[in-house]
């Protein structure tokens, strides 16, 4: 894996990823982190990635890990980060995949790359806060609703709520916890203080960019797009991927009952085949 500082036009260095630098062969494919994670592409899914031939290319979102913070941040200036990385690799199409918010963000990165992104697979992504039609905040559980209601009053606010000593209660269910048991154990590494070792800073942007306009639209989404999520998450409920699934032209939704915002990562490497397939 090549890790690569890459200096943007305002001066901020974002951190990234490479699988297999140079390799113009592959495929690649930008993994978009959740919240709060480092960027490092998926190590569960690297044995099939070989398999299909695919390049894994990502980066810490602005504020986590080695990348500078970028305050007020949204979907559309990080899709425009995501730029400069792959103009700088050389790379011209690619694919993108993205969990939680991290879907999120991949969702933005197709509606501002245009035909550059050939096929979106998303697990559990945030559906825009103006979404019109959609109850936002129904279904979350309580700490998710106390977090996004505190980035909802503003960044200060945000930031004091990060800073004042309270637990975020996941609420993971069994299918949930059972994960941790086997591959998906990986999240553990690019979780928690590791990921933000100067602050909370990308937590809070992550979260300040749920409830703000995305500065693209999603619904002008081109590339095919597979939006996975289960019935039993809590985090982010599937109401938001029927949402996406009504909204954006291009898109199918792949509904799992009674998995959770982790066990969703079980469909994570049919996902990835489903990317290849869509890219030839």
């Amino acid at each position: 894996m090549d890790e690569i500082d890459f200096r943007l036009a305002d001066g901020r260095i974002l951190h990234g990823y490479d699988s297999a630098p140079g390799d113009d062969g592959r495929l690649a494919v930008v993994w978009h982190h959740g919240t709060p994670n480092l960027g490092a592409p998926p190590q569960p899914l690297f044995e099939a990635s070989e398999r299909l031939d695919i390049r894994w290319i990502s980066f810490d979102r602005p504020g986590y890990g080695g990348s500078s913070a970028a305050p007020g941040r949204t979907m559309a200036s990080v899709a425009a980060d995501l730029t400069t990385v792959l103009d700088t690799l050389g790379i011209g199409t690619c694919a993108l995949m993205g969990y939680s918010g991290g879907g999120s963000y991949a969702l933005g990165s197709a509606a501002v790359l245009g035909k550059r992104v050939e096929a979106v697979a998303t697990f559990a992504a945030i559906a825009p806060y103006d979404a019109p039609g959609l109850d936002w905040y129904d279904g979350m559980i309580a700490s998710g609703l106390a977090s996004l209601h505190a980035a909802a009053a503003g960044r200060a606010e945000k930031l004091q709520y990060e800073t004042s000593g309270v637990e975020y209660d996941p609420e993971f269910s069994p299918a949930d916890i059972a994960m941790f048991d086997g591959p998906w154990s990986w999240l553990g590494s690019v979780a928690g203080p590791r990921s933000m070792p100067n602050g909370p800073d990308g937590l809070v942007d992550d979260d300040c960019s749920y409830v703000v306009s995305w500065g693209c639209d999603p619904t002008k989404i081109t590339a095919p797009t597979l939006l996975v999520h289960g019935t039993a998450d809590g985090i982010i409920p599937c109401s938001h991927g029927h949402w996406l699934a009504a909204n954006l032209p291009t898109a199918t939704l792949d509904l799992h009952e009674n998995l959770g915002h982790i066990s969703i990562l079980a469909a994570a490497e049919p996902a990835l085949t489903w990317i290849r397939d869509q890219t030839g």
